[in-house]
């Protein structure tokens, strides 16, 4: 389960676009934070997560977050400043075993498109022409569509599918997703079949294609209630820390991940009701010139910092991309991941403190990225100047969290079911 928010440049304090994302996805499937160049292309066909498309001449420099095992993408930004995220929903169509998963689709959107409406038309034609499907887990049967959050440094859309059937809403000012079908009847343009029902007065597409169960267990409803609240209150005021903040949001305060629930929008996975838990978070600032992105690379952003990354420089080497088993602590994500278990069960006795830690480095390596993109554009620093923040960034993070796993004890845990789902889970990756 995700959420995902965009505030149009009117909306922001800085006078540019802001999105955000949480990637939700089951504990022990890592993320995978990874830059590709732009570059031509002479093969026909890509190969994607399930099946083979068509491949363009030419695809578009991505910076992507994706889980360790699919091709394609939970979100990401573009050269172009085109930024994507897309949430799981449920709908009464049916699923099917093999086509385009929506990461797939994100990626596919990511690589081909110079603005976020020749995305809107980009996923649409290749769910009509490949359809949806293929199940979304690593670890076992998950089926569902997709919504899609898609934005540039001028606009945003929200598009909403259910199988091969689909609606697009153009956003005036701020929007949020979550895994639950939200356009009625207030589409911008929708597929053909949804066009000739709404001539026939069925024009609801929330109401018509969601299926019901499934919509309710996962609470999206009520996250994105929240998060809409939220942005429409500091409307003129959102900036980076504002979209920080809530994707750092938990339903309580002080909050105890043992006693956490699907409506919180930093999810902490606790069992059979609560499966998912934040994998990886993503914050783009969408200038007209040179995007400028920030991303947790880890798990549970309430104890994560945000590093800086300029999509006209790049990522540095980061060391090995993690797997879904524990590799100990090689790569950056499992590093982390080691930390944010230690302290499940004594979690409100250190969070706090990592938070308040990582935060002060996050606003100065926030404030450092600002000032060097303006001396990059204005010629007096070089990409390999940008990539070199980056990575000290991520140095200057993993420090932190290396200390507070030496620091930090395991705690009593006063939940058996939820003790007993953590034992589980990392016997299955070994950590």
């Amino acid at each position: 389960m995700c959420d995902t928010l965009v505030a149009l440049k009117d909306a922001t304090r800085g006078g540019f676009t802001i999105f955000a994302k949480n990637s939700d996805r089951e504990p022990n499937e890592a993320q995978v934070v990874e830059f590709h160049p732009r570059r031509s292309t002479a093969e026909e066909r890509v190969k994607c997560t399930y099946i083979e498309v068509e491949q363009v001449d030419e695809v578009y420099a991505v910076l992507i977050c994706r889980p360790y095992w699919m091709w394609g993408a939970e979100m990401g930004v573009n050269e172009h400043g085109v930024a994507i995220g897309n949430e799981a929903v449920f709908t009464r169509e049916p699923y099917s075993r093999k086509g385009l998963t929506g990461m797939d689709l994100v990626r596919l959107a990511l690589e081909r498109s110079r603005n976020a409406k020749e995305a809107v038309d980009w996923i649409t034609r290749l769910i009509e022409e490949h359809g949806q499907g293929g199940s979304c887990s690593a670890a076992r049967s998950f089926y569902y569509h997709n919504s899609f959050l898609i934005a540039d440094p001028g606009s945003a859309w929200v598009l909403e599918t259910a199988g091969r059937e689909w609606v697009a809403k153009r956003v005036s000012d701020v929007a949020s997703i979550s895994n639950a079908l939200s356009i009625s009847s207030d589409w911008d343009s929708a597929s053909r079949k949804v066009a000739e029902l709404a001539s026939k007065g069925e024009a609801n597409f929330a109401r018509r294609y969601s299926d019901w169960f499934y919509t309710r267990m996962a609470k999206g409803r009520e996250r994105q209630a929240f998060t809409m609240g939220k942005l429409r209150e500091a409307k003129g005021s959102i900036d980076f820390f504002f979209a920080a903040n809530l994707l750092r949001s938990h339903s309580f305060e002080p909050y105890d991940p043992s006693r956490g629930s699907m409506r919180d929008v930093c999810m902490h996975a606790g069992g059979l009701a609560r499966p998912s838990q934040t994998a990886c978070s993503l914050i783009a600032l969408l200038y007209d010139r040179a995007p400028l992105a920030f991303t947790t690379g880890t798990s549970t952003p309430c104890i994560s910092m945000f590093k800086p990354v300029l999509l006209d420089a790049g990522l540095p080497d980061l060391g090995p991309p993690p797997t879904g088993k524990y590799d100990g602590g090689r790569s950056y994500w499992w590093r982390h991941e080691a930390l944010s278990r230690r302290i499940n069960c004594s979690y409100q006795r250190y969070a706090p403190q990592i938070a308040a830690e990582l935060g002060e480095l996050e606003r100065e390596f926030y404030a450092r990225a600002l000032s060097l993109r303006e001396a990059y554009l204005r010629g007096e620093a070089s990409a390999d100047a940008l990539r070199k923040l980056t990575l000290e960034a991520f140095e200057a993070a993993a420090k932190v969290e290396e200390k507070w796993l030496q620091r930090s004890k395991p705690g009593r845990c006063f939940n058996p079911f939820y003790a007993s789902y953590w034992r589980k889970v990392n016997k299955a990756d070994g950590l």
